[in-house]
């Protein structure tokens, strides 16, 4: 198949995945709000922009970085190299993380509702490391084949225990911190890496092993940020809650796309300092560790340019289309003045942006077929996209009401761990790496712009404590969905073996 015919396939492909979020929004604007939106022209642009922006990054990963880290996992798993795989593990988790556009934004957010308490770098670096470290402990556990599940139940009752003394103005933040570290570069890459490696040693399950890395990207963040939380905010007073809510508004007034040569070429420069983390990363250790020239090198730089690029235009398809949409619709859903059209959103908009996830499509691909015939990635999708409208339902009602993020989070997670200790061994790893997964590039910012929206408009919320938080349910109700549905499946399948 020729480049253009498969760029034209995955055009398609991000149509098709952003149609349900348009669905949504048109639904909601012509039969609630009976009106059409401020700045529609603008939104539509950016949509369209979003679309090729997704399709030229993904066509870019698919010839120039997916092949590249594929190959390097395959070569330090058969030189049987333990050293080198950690410090390969440690470093790709490092440098897909700390350019993370996601986290970027998350970061300067929290600096400006703090009023400068959070450090955007200091934050972005604690992010990058953890999961770096993480990584490679994953790569560890797979190559001495440790069961995944006690790692996860001694993992999640540390956050757990963190989060009971955390100061509430940095939770909210930390679980988001944590979802947002996996995106369409980050959850492919590390998943490929897991599922190599598994496939490479002897006596290795890739259902059972080679998933897990992406779960534990999401969890060890969630400890440290908590952490720095703590140090943060014990040495100071917290920031005024008018003064923040003035600042995200300021904030939001300033994220236009650039209507300058020079601010745009800047903007684009942005991408390339993104990007060039992960690019020198899988350079570095394939000439100077693994010393082997790169197969098709002119294709593999040109894949790295529409990443570059797919990336920059997907930017600027969010500032003009996806940020605008998530923050219109709080403000007019809290206009209309009636609850149950919050709570509908929620549950429409968090089942629509999941189905529409890129990163969630291909772990899903790659969870059918390594499986053989057991899960099926579209059922998967649709249990996911429901854990995540539930979720995200869930997480506005705590904003209306003004609960506690404590309680909803402690608990949460408490059933993902009374759950993790009933399912079955084969959906573990899965069910976590899927919690993950949802809180990717299309998902992050409408949720992200839809808390931070209802925060500042509903009175007496904090943005800091209430606006953030919505992504960490985006996560942890995909776990439940999961090993429910796992549970349930066990359950039929072993009554039906009795009765037969």
């Amino acid at each position: 198949m020729s480049l253009f015919r498969q760029f034209l396939d995955t055009l398609l492909h991000s149509a098709r995945n952003l149609a349900p979020i348009v669905i949504v929004v048109a639904l909601f604007q012509l039969l609630v709000f009976q009106r059409l939106p401020d700045g529609l022209a603008a939104m539509v642009i950016g949509l369209v922009i979003v679309v090729f922006g997704v399709a030229l990054f993904l066509q870019g990963l698919e010839l120039g970085i997916f092949p590249i880290g594929k190959t390097l996992s395959n070569e330090f798993a058969a030189k049987g190299s333990l050293p080198w795989l950690m410090v390969f593990g440690f470093f790709m988790g490092f440098a897909t993380v700390i350019a993370e556009p996601a986290l970027i934004a998350v970061a300067h957010q929290a600096e400006v509702i703090s009023e400068g308490r959070i450090d955007p770098l200091v934050l972005r670096g604690l992010v990058a490391v953890s999961v770096g470290a993480v990584v490679a402990v994953g790569v560890l556990r797979i190559i001495l084949g440790l069961p995944l599940h006690w790692m996860m139940i001694g993992g999640y009752l540390t956050v757990v225990l963190v989060t009971f003394f955390a100061p509430e103005e940095i939770v909210g933040l930390a679980y988001d911190s944590g979802g947002v570290t996996t995106n369409i570069v980050t959850v492919p890459l590390i998943a490929a890496l897991g599922l190599g490696l598994a496939a490479a040693i002897r006596g290795r399950n890739p259902l059972i092993d080679g998933f897990g890395l992406v779960a534990l990207a999401v969890m060890v963040p969630m400890i440290t940020v908590q952490l720095y939380g703590v140090v943060v905010y014990t040495l100071g007073e917290a920031p005024d809650p008018g003064l923040a809510k003035a600042a995200v508004l300021e904030a939001g007034a300033e994220s236009k796309v650039p209507e300058s040569t020079g601010g745009l070429i800047s903007d684009l420069l942005t991408m390339v300092r993104d990007v060039l983390p992960i690019i020198a990363v899988i350079l570095f250790f394939q000439f100077a560790v693994i010393r082997k020239r790169i197969p098709r090198l002119p294709i593999v730089m040109f894949g790295f340019v529409m990443v570059i690029v797919g990336l920059y235009a997907f930017v600027v398809g969010l500032k003009l289309g996806l940020f605008p949409i998530g923050a219109s619709m709080a403000e007019q859903l809290i206009a209309k003045d009636r609850v149950i059209y919050l709570y509908l959103f929620a549950f429409a908009i968090g089942f629509a942006t999941t189905m529409a996830e890129p990163a969630l499509i291909a772990v899903g691909d790659q969870a059918e077929r390594a499986a053989k015939g057991r899960i099926k990635a579209v059922v998967i999708r649709l249990v996911v996209a429901l854990g995540v409208a539930v979720g995200i339902t869930i997480g506005v009602h705590r904003i209306i009401t003004g609960d506690s993020i404590h309680l909803y989070i402690i608990g949460g997670y408490a059933l993902v761990i009374f759950l993790t200790a009933l399912s079955p061994r084969y959906i573990i790893a899965l069910a976590f790496d899927l919690g993950g997964v949802t809180t990717s590039e299309v998902t992050v910012p409408l949720i992200t712009a839809l808390g931070i929206g209802l925060a500042t408009h509903i009175e007496g919320r904090s943005v800091m404590i209430d606006g953030f938080g919505l992504i960490a349910f985006a996560s942890i109700f995909p776990i439940v969905s999961v090993m429910l549905y796992a549970i349930i499946v066990e359950f039929i399948a072993n009554r039906r073996g009795l009765e037969s």
